[in-house]
């Protein structure tokens, strides 16, 4: 087996035992990057030399961490001082982050070196990375098809063996849908549990940073490094820090799933319900009791989410205005040129479709009827989440409808292309962990994923039964087949 085949705990057990070496880890997937590149195309930065110079720092500090020397992929939202932050905007297409987020500061004082920014939708609105400036990211398992999104180049760096291990963020289902599309697993925390601190913010209220791992104790053992409060956010919460790779035991008897039958009816693909029924069958005989449930609300809650997060975009990206930094027109005469054709010239077209809908719904006159009745709305769907937390300790629900769709296929359709949010966006809207874990492929040969959710602040509890189901089947093993 390759190193790069290796998950992350895999490679500490290997580095422990001196069986490898750092400078070959890290040359491993620089060697892999160089390979695949080309024909993922997930990378929108490429850090080769950064990289060597971090590594060489780290052992001339003798950094203890067991994590000290391995590599990572970071979403390119995610502000990294020195390098660019692009959001995949031509927007912020040069722009360098003159300081580290806070996820950043963490895996730095571990040691861990980055390979680069990894590829997005721009300024994370999109599900299929086809929203990006630079490039459009191909999935590794066929070439022709999505990674997902926006977190697409983090997933696909992943699935392609291109980084061990990717942070991606989560607003409806950006990490979650581009795992389960790319065959990896993916962990959005509960709102607040990791500090959003140097994320470039879409929708304040709904983002949160998470993980993008080859298996459930990679996600584990990276949640422990980046959760945690930070006084810099004020969201983040004072909560007693836990060891995620401690609750990994192997064993969900007398767990209790609730499957939401709203889940499984129009709209769901048929190799995708199928998929999920064998994973309750898989949960049945390891003695959780699965029973099936109900989530009212969540016929409303994809309405919810989009009058929400274009909202909260919209106000967001009002900063991005050509004077103070990021791209800024040639063509003006006087203020107002500046601000209109900047960032006409500046934002893509899905990023002007949300900002115009956000204004829309914030305007006056319409705040009522759609910004503040969806505000309305999101209680609605915490409280129907808390009422089913207090009959079950998680909820299964498939990740996506479908799998990974053709390049080009839906990019005209936006709608079409929202309403493949369905099953992730109300885990955002109530603020919940959710994680996304593989269960199969279709007659394509195309990863199908499903998806746990658990109460607030239960990371622990979902990361068991993922760890459980995957322990006692073997679809982590599948592996991409590049095929165009």
């Amino acid at each position: 087996m390759e190193i790069y085949e290796l998950t992350v705990h895999e490679l500490i057990e290997k580095l422990d035992k001196k069986e490898i070496t750092k400078e070959e880890v890290l040359i491993s997937y620089q060697n892999r990057i160089d390979e695949k590149e080309k024909d993922v195309q997930a990378f929108v930065t490429i850090t080769q030399q950064e990289a060597k110079d971090q590594l060489q720092k780290i052992q001339k500090e003798e950094n203890k961490s067991k994590l000290a020397g391995i590599p990572i992929g970071i979403k390119d939202n995610i502000c990294t001082k020195g390098i660019k932050t692009t959001c995949a905007s031509k927007m912020l297409e040069d722009f360098v982050s003159p300081y580290d987020a806070t996820v950043i500061k963490r895996i730095n004082q571990e040691g861990m070196v980055c390979l680069g920014k990894l590829n997005m939708d721009e300024f994370a609105m999109g599900g299929s990375t086809e929203h990006s400036y630079f490039k459009k990211t191909k999935n590794p398992w066929n070439l022709n098809k999505v990674p997902g999104g926006s977190s697409g180049g983090s997933a696909a760096a992943v699935a392609a063996g291109m980084t061990p291990w990717a942070l991606g963020s989560d607003t409806g289902g950006s990490i979650r849908q581009p795992a389960a599309f790319c065959g990896i697993v993916g962990l959005k925390p509960t709102y607040g549990l990791v500090s959003r601190f140097g994320l470039v913010a879409f929708a304040s209220s709904l983002d949160q940073i998470g993980t993008l791992t080859k298996d459930v104790r990679d996600s584990a053992l990276l949640l422990n490094v980046i959760a945690g409060h930070d006084k810099k956010d004020s969201t983040s919460v004072q909560k007693e820090k836990e060891d995620y790779v401690a609750t990994l035991k192997n064993d969900v008897k007398g767990l209790k799933i609730g499957v939401p039958k709203e889940y499984f009816g129009e709209g769901i693909n048929e190799e995708v319900k199928q998929s999920i029924l064998k994973v309750i069958e898989v949960y049945k005989e390891l003695g959780a009791v699965v029973e099936e449930c109900s989530l009212d609300v969540a016929e409303y809650a994809l309405a919810t989410y989009y009058i929400i997060a274009c909202a909260e975009a919209s106000s967001n990206l009002g900063r991005f205005d050509g004077i103070r930094y990021g791209y800024r027109t040639k063509q003006y005469e006087n203020l107002k040129d500046i601000y209109r054709n900047s960032r006409s010239e500046g934002f893509g077209p899905e990023v002007k479709r949300r900002i115009i809908l956000g204004t829309y719904v914030l305007s006056s006159g319409y705040y009522d009827a759609y910004y503040k009745k969806a505000q309305q709305v999101r209680t609605l769907v915490k409280n129907e989440f808390a009422k089913n937390f207090e009959k079950y300790d998680i909820i299964l629900t498939p990740t996506a409808s479908n799998v990974a769709f053709d390049i080009g296929s839906k990019i005209n359709n936006p709608l079409e292309m929202y309403l493949a949010d369905l099953c992730t966006v109300p885990v955002n809207i109530a603020g919940l962990p959710g994680i996304s874990v593989p269960c199969g492929l279709n007659k394509e040969g195309m990863p199908i994923g499903f998806q746990l959710i658990g109460k607030p602040f239960a990371e622990g509890t979902i990361l068991n039964a993922a760890y459980s189901y995957e322990q006692n089947t073997n679809f982590k093993n599948n592996k991409p087949t590049f095929k165009n």
